[in-house]
């Protein structure tokens, strides 16, 4: 990916799509957030032998003049998992045309963590 995205006429930073995609996905029910927290996958690394993702919460580009987006998150037990994919395309899809005025081709959702509750 270049440092700027050209779609619709416009040049957007990646950094700007990343905030966009962010805001929305963390408001869906059950999106505990976007990416792994820093702090706890440092942790995690230190004690035991899981590696850190270290690939981008958030990555775009644009095919054939549409936005193409993958946003990887960290969601709460208790949620299923295709339902809360779809929550969070819809929501992405419609802040990003809201926000920008470009269409979205696809929203990939990765699950990379898992949190459970503290009982």
């Amino acid at each position: 990916m270049s440092n700027e995205l050209v779609i619709s006429g416009i040049c957007v930073a990646p950094s700007v799509v990343a905030m966009i995609v962010t805001q929305a996905a963390e408001r869906v029910e059950g999106v505990a957030s976007v990416g792994e927290n820093a702090i706890a996958s440092s942790l995690i690394s230190v004690f035991t032998s899981r590696p850190v993702n270290d690939e981008p919460a958030v990555e775009s580009e644009v095919v054939d003049g549409k936005l193409h987006v993958v946003v990887r998150l960290s969601v709460f037990y208790g949620y299923p998992f295709t339902k809360l994919a779809e929550d969070v395309r819809m929501a992405i899809a419609n802040a990003v045309s809201g926000q920008m005025g470009v269409e979205v081709g696809a929203v990939n959702v990765c699950i990379d963590n898992l949190v459970f509750p503290k009982e």
